[in-house]
């Protein structure tokens, strides 16, 4: 028998964001120097990942899923340009002002997004409330140049990058095995396909 049902690629941009979150905010935190390790999780994971992710929820017909993950896609391409431009000799360099302005915005965003996720699982309200709250940090940071609340900003990064991992897998495992092995909160939906997952 012939059947319609969709994959859900949410699991595929949440791990996409949740992996390269926790990357780059090890670094933040002081655990190693920024390098090719992260630019490229930024370019192929970060960025690609979800950028297919948001293309796919699209096709799905879930406008929370196709904004979160295809912004967040360019997001991290973003963030690559703002690195590696200046580098290359085609723009100036980013200031640490311009940079918390920039990480602010991005914040606003996530805030509305996270108002989205309202009636969704527990687990992605935590992902979208950890992410304001790292958007939040960042720009503060950097706009007041505070070594500390940056170091702060990269310790809860990786509790936000590895939530959104866990909801990935949760996703996957669960559907796989029929049942719930990895819990992720109540919904109020009846069917998760709405808002699945973002980030």
């Amino acid at each position: 028998m012939h059947t319609n049902k969709l994959a859900n690629p949410g699991p595929l941009g949440l791990m996409g964001f949740g992996m390269t979150t926790v990357l780059l905010n090890l670094h933040n935190a002081g655990f190693f120097p920024l390098t090719s390790a992260i630019i490229s999780m930024g370019i192929f994971f970060g960025g690609m990942a979800q950028i297919f992710a948001g293309l796919l929820e699209f096709k799905k017909g879930n406008t929370f899923g196709l904004t979160a993950f295809t912004s967040y896609g360019c997001f991290w391409l973003s963030l690559v340009g703002i690195l590696l431009l200046p580098r290359m000799g085609l723009a100036e360099p980013t200031d640490a002002t311009v940079l918390g302005v920039y990480l602010a915005l991005w914040g606003v965003f996530t805030l509305f997004m996270f108002f989205g996720t309202l009636q969704a699982n527990r687990a992605l309200q935590f992902v979208f409330a950890s992410l304001t709250v790292l958007f939040a940090l960042l720009a503060i940071g950097n706009i007041t140049g505070n070594h500390a609340i940056l170091t702060l900003a990269g310790y809860e990064g990786v509790i936000c990058g590895a939530s959104a991992i866990y909801l990935a897998m949760a996703e996957v495992i669960n559907e796989q095995l029929g049942r719930t092995v990895l819990p992720i909160g109540a919904t109020t939906a009846q069917h998760p396909a709405p808002v699945t997952a973002a980030a």
